[in-house]
């Protein structure tokens, strides 16, 4: 299942790295993948592991805002 998160709050590159890492070593994430210059973050993951109040989770424990984005 694919969705789509945003962070508001990201400023530098390394806050792209910070979140990527986190997300992609948790058991059920197919792929994420942060854009810096718009905030969004593209999930690939597995529905029947993770929920998108984890995935929030996630990017918040990274240090980050984040939100399911409906776009």
């Amino acid at each position: 299942m694919k969705t789509i998160l945003r962070s508001d709050e990201l400023n530098c590159p390394s806050c792209v790295n910070n979140i990527e890492s986190n997300l992609n070593s948790m058991e059920g994430i197919e792929k994420a993948t942060v854009k810096f210059n718009s905030g969004k973050i593209e999930v690939d993951y597995d529905p029947e592991l993770l929920t998108e109040e984890d995935l929030v989770n996630a990017v918040q424990q990274s240090g980050y805002p984040a939100f399911v984005s409906p776009f």
